[in-house]
């Protein structure tokens, strides 16, 4: 339930925003100490994050491309 009502501000994030977060989620990865548990849901956190800016770029490469036709 909590990924549902997370959605609609997942949305909202920036690229900038996405980027820092799941630059801290990377650190906090890297530096281990933390339970299977957390690592997995940090791991899960990034591969979110890493979509939403994915799908930042792909919008910003296809206004470039539809400005170039």
């Amino acid at each position: 339930m909590s990924k549902r009502s997370e959605a609609p501000a997942e949305e909202q994030l920036s690229y900038e925003q996405a980027r820092g977060e799941l630059a801290e989620v990377v650190q906090k990865l890297e530096s281990g100490g933390g339970t299977l548990e957390e690592s997995l849901a940090l791991w899960e956190r990034g591969e979110h994050l890493a979509a939403v800016c994915q799908r930042w770029l792909d919008g910003a490469k296809a206004k470039l491309d539809a400005a170039s036709s």
